[in-house]
C-alpha cells in the first residue's frame, strides 16, 4: 500500500506542471487524498467490511468531490486532475498510468448485476466531462476527449471524440507524451466542412451555366 502511495505522489509530478513539491502535492491535491482513501477502503470490501468501506469513499467524497466506490480496481501511477465530479463505479477497473480529468463518470447502463462498468486500459487519458458507460473494454493507450460519450469498446491505441464516441484515430503517430484534449478533431464538424465544400463547388457551376454566351444567350 505505501508503495503505491509513493508512486500516487510521483504520478503527479510526471501529469501536472504546476506541481512544487511533496508537502504540496501531499496536503492539497484532492485526488491524490480520494485515491488514497480508496487504496485503505478497497481492502476492506474484499474482507467483507462493506459498510465501514462505503464510509470511508463517503467521507472522501464529502471532502474531495471524488466519488470512488470501494469495489473498483484501481492500477498504480492513477492521476486525478482537478477531480471534483469523477465518478467510478464498483465494477470498474482501471489500469496502470491513468490520466482522468475533472467531471469523468465510469458508470454502468442499467440494474444488471455482476460487471456492469467499464475496463478501462493502461496509459488512458479521459478528458473533462467524459462519461465511459457499460461494461467493455477501452484499449491502451487509447484518448477520449472531452465530453465524449462512449457507450462501446475502444480498440488499443485509439481516439474517441463527440457523442455518442466515435473512433477518429487509430493506430496513428502519436504527438508528445499526453495528447492535449482540449485539441481533438470534431467528426461532425469536419463533415460540415465537407458539406459547404461541396454546396461551394455547386454554386460555382451554376454560375457558369448563367453565364451569357455570343449571341447574348445563356448557358443550359
Amino acid at each position: 500500500m505505501f508503495r503505491h502511495f509513493r508512486s500516487d505522489i510521483q504520478a503527479v509530478f510526471e501529469n501536472d506542471p504546476a506541481a512544487r513539491s511533496r508537502f504540496e502535492v501531499i496536503f492539497t491535491y484532492s485526488g491524490v487524498h480520494a485515491i488514497w482513501a480508496h487504496r485503505i477502503a478497497h481492502p476492506l470490501y474484499r474482507r467483507g467490511w462493506f459498510t465501514l468501506a462505503r464510509i470511508i469513499s463517503q467521507v472522501s467524497r464529502f471532502m474531495t468531490g471524488i466519488e470512488i466506490h470501494p469495489g473498483a480496481k484501481i492500477g498504480a501511477r492513477l492521476f486525478i486532475d482537478h477531480g471534483m465530479g469523477v465518478v467510478i463505479g464498483e465494477t470498474c477497473e482501471i489500469g496502470d498510468d491513468v490520466v482522468i480529468y475533472q467531471g469523468v463518470t465510469l458508470g454502468g447502463t442499467g440494474k444488471e448485476k455482476g460487471k456492469r462498468h467499464p475496463t478501462i486500459g493502461n496509459n488512458v487519458v479521459i478528458g473533462s466531462g467524459a462519461k465511459v458507460l457499460g461494461s467493455f473494454q477501452v484499449g491502451d493507450y487509447s484518448n477520449i476527449g472531452s465530453n465524449a460519450v462512449v457507450l462501446r469498446e475502444v480498440p488499443m491505441n485509439s481516439t474517441v471524440v463527440g457523442n455518442p464516441g466515435r473512433v477518429v484515430k487509430r493506430n496513428g503517430e502519436r504527438v508528445g507524451d499526453r495528447l492535449d484534449h482540449t485539441q481533438l478533431p470534431d467528426p461532425v464538424i469536419e463533415m460540415f466542412r465537407t458539406m459547404q465544400k461541396e454546396i461551394d463547388e455547386l454554386k460555382s457551376e451554376l454560375k457558369q451555366l448563367r453565364e451569357p454566351v455570343a449571341g447574348g444567350e445563356t448557358r443550359k
